[in-house]
C-alpha cells in the first residue's frame, strides 16, 4: 500500500537533485506534488521526468509574493497541503575574505529567509497542529542550524519528522509538551496572519 495516498506535498527546489528525487518518490508513494524552482525550463524537464501527479510553480523562495502565489495555487487546485519539503538552497563557496555583500545576501535570502518563510507561510502548519499532517524540513550543511528545533517547538506535534543531515529524526514530546507547543503555535499563527494582513495592506496602499 502506498504510504502517501491522498497527500499533497510541496517541494521547493524540486527541479533537480534531492528535490527532484524526493518528488519522484513521493509520487510513487501516492502523493500529488507541487515543485518549485526559479527556472521554468528546468521545471518543465522535471515535470516530464516525474510524469504524473505533479504541478510546477515558478518562483523564488526568498520572495514572499512568490510564496503567496505558490500556496494560493495549491489551495485553488487541491485545497491544502500536507507535506512541506523546504529543499531549495544556494551554495557557491568562496574564500572568507572574498565574499561580497551580494553573495552574502543571496546565500542567506535563499538558505535562511527562504527556508523559514516556506515553512512559516505554509498552510501545513495548521495540519501539523491538528496532528493530521507530516512535516519534512530539508536542512543543508550550508543552511542555518537550529531551524528544525525552532519548527519542532512551534508545531507542538509529538510526532514531527525531519530529514537532517541525511538522517531521519523522530521527535517525540510528552502530552504536556505537545499541549504547550500547540498553545505557542496558535499564538504564532495569529501573529503570522496579522503580519500577512499588514503586508497586503501596505502593498495595496502603494
Amino acid at each position: 500500500m502506498a504510504r502517501l495516498n491522498g497527500k499533497v506535498a510541496v517541494i521547493t527546489g524540486g527541479s533537480s537533485g534531492i528535490g527532484l528525487a524526493t518528488a519522484k518518490r513521493f509520487v510513487e508513494e501516492g502523493a500529488y506534488v507541487f515543485i518549485t524552482g526559479r527556472r521554468a525550463g528546468e521545471l518543465e524537464k522535471a515535470k516530464k521526468v516525474i510524469g504524473r501527479n505533479v504541478t510546477t510553480v515558478q518562483g523564488d523562495v526568498a520572495n514572499l509574493a512568490d510564496l503567496d502565489h505558490l500556496y494560493e495555487t495549491i489551495k485553488a487546485e487541491k485545497g491544502g497541503v500536507d507535506i512541506v519539503v523546504a529543499n531549495a538552497g544556494f551554495v557557491e563557496p568562496v574564500p572568507f575574505g572574498d565574499a561580497t555583500p551580494e553573495h552574502f545576501d543571496e546565500t542567506f535570502s535563499i538558505n535562511v529567509r527562504g527556508t523559514y518563510f516556506t515553512v512559516r507561510e505554509s498552510p501545513a502548519l495548521d495540519a501539523i497542529e491538528r496532528l493530521g499532517g507530516v512535516g519534512l524540513l530539508q536542512r543543508r550543511q550550508h543552511g542555518t542550524p537550529g531551524l528544525f528545533d525552532l519548527w519542532r517547538l512551534q508545531s507542538g506535534d509529538p510526532f514531527v519528522r525531519a530529514h537532517v543531515g541525511g538522517r531521519t529524526q523522530r521527535a517525540r514530546h510528552t502530552s504536556e509538551h505537545a499541549e504547550s507547543g500547540r498553545n505557542r503555535h496558535a499564538d504564532h499563527r495569529r501573529a503570522v496572519q496579522d503580519s500577512r494582513g499588514d503586508r497586503r495592506r501596505e502593498e495595496n496602499a502603494r
